[in-house]
Order: C-alpha cells, then structure tokens, then sequence
C-alpha cells in the first residue's frame, strides 16, 4: 500500500488569531444611528395648557342665569308692591237694552241671492271699580252676528273713563243691502219664526289706554263679547219677503 499526503487545513500564512488574554478589542467606527441619537435632543414632556376660554364660558353663563333670576326676583317684587298700593281691576261691560227696530231678509224670485236689512238700538252699561286708574278708549267698533251671521255693525265715539265711574254708551248696528247665501238667509229667516226670539251675539273691538297718574302705557288692542242675547224682533218689524 503506498501512503497517502493530505495537505494542511491551515493556509500557508495565515495568522494566529489573536489572544483574549491581555489584549484590547478593535475600535469600530460608530454607527449612523449612535450618531442621530447623539445630536437629537433630550424629550422634556410639556405641561397641558390649561383651558380658560372654558372657564370663561362657564362663568358667563353662571353669571347670566343669576341676572336673570335678579331680575324675575325684582319684577316679582315689583308686581307685588304694585298690586298692594293700586288693587287693578279690569273693567266690565253688560248689554243693558237692545232694541231691534228694522230686520228684513229678502230673497230674489230664482232664489240665488239674498240681502239683509236691519237696524239695532242698544246700550252698552261699562264700570271701571279702580280707585286710581283710568282707562282711555279709542273709538269702539260694534259688530251684531247671530249664529255666525253678521247682521250690522256700529261705531261708539271714544271716551275716557274715569276712576270709580259707570258709562253708558249707546250705538245703532245697521246692515243695508247685505248680500247673504242660501244658508244664511235659510237661518235667520227661520231664527225669525221663533218664540224665544232671535239668538244675538255683541263683539265691541276698541284698543284702551291705561293711565295711572302721570303715567300711561301703551295702548293694547281689546275684544269685548256679550253673548247668551235672545232678541225679539217686533211684529210689523221684521219678516222674510221676495224680491223681484
């Protein structure tokens, strides 16, 4: 057998490695993220801004609900000491007599139209039981319905009515020619008929001036009914005819 040569494992050359006894590591060039943690700053936390635009807006409000409670408290107060010193009481208003003197409904021949005339006398009795308030009326307006249906209509001069008083006003409520419909001529006609006399509604629309002392406030718009009035018409005065 012929003996065989095997070459080293170790290149020709090649250096020991180095001994760990005694002997330093090789320096390394740093790395780039040691370089960027290096120049970056240091995080400081920032402290939370406080809210005062919040606060602010709570204490308007705070601020606001108590003005108004000042100011309802005031006006209470206000109110009372009102009532105690002038007692207001409003006036009252009753139909004392009510005179009809002309009611006349005609139809025409084809039945198609019909007109209304009427003519209404009545006194209206109104007492003001304030001691220290006057009350001042613009010109009254006075309207007569029955059943829904207006029958006239009349006007009262304006007054002034004074402390502790009763006035008596007077007006006439005329309709001449008023055109009506079937179902409202039908109704009246019928409402003429009756024994218990015809069913009356008074609305008197005005506005009123409150004055107390010197001081006068603002006029306001007032609407006075009387209703529950049986009317009876006169015989010769009233009826339902034809008209050609």
């Amino acid at each position: 057998m012929t003996d065989r040569i095997y070459p080293s494992a170790k290149p020709a050359g090649a250096n020991p490695p180095a001994s760990t006894n005694g002997a330093t590591n090789p320096a390394f060039p740093a790395t780039k993220a040691q370089l960027y943690g290096a120049s970056r700053p240091q995080y400081r936390p920032q402290p939370k801004p406080q809210r005062y635009r919040r606060s602010c807006c709570c204490s308007c409000i705070l601020w606001t609900i108590i003005l108004v409670i000042a100011l309802v408290f005031l006006a209470a107060i206000a109110g009372a000491i009102f009532w105690v010193l002038y007692r207001p009481q409003r006036p009252t208003f009753s139909v004392t007599t009510l005179r009809i003197s002309q009611f006349n409904v005609t139809r025409s021949k084809d039945g198609s139209s019909s007109r209304l005339n009427s003519k209404l006398d009545l006194a209206v009795s109104t007492r003001n039981p304030n001691k220290k308030i006057v009350f001042g009326y613009e010109p009254i307006t006075v309207s007569a319905s029955s059943n829904g249906v207006g029958i006239g209509s009349g006007t009262v001069p304006a007054f002034v009515h004074e402390r502790k008083n009763t006035t008596l006003m007077k007006a006439s409520v005329t309709s001449a020619g008023t055109e009506l419909d079937s179902s409202s001529a039908s109704s009246l006609s019928a409402d003429l008929k009756k024994k218990s006399g015809l069913p009356l509604e008074i609305e008197m629309d005005t506005k009123v001036q409150v004055k107390i002392g010197s001081l006068k406030a603002k006029k306001v718009g007032i609407r006075v009914s009387c209703n529950g009035i049986q009317a009876v018409v006169p015989k010769g005065k009233g009826k339902s005819a034809d008209y050609s």
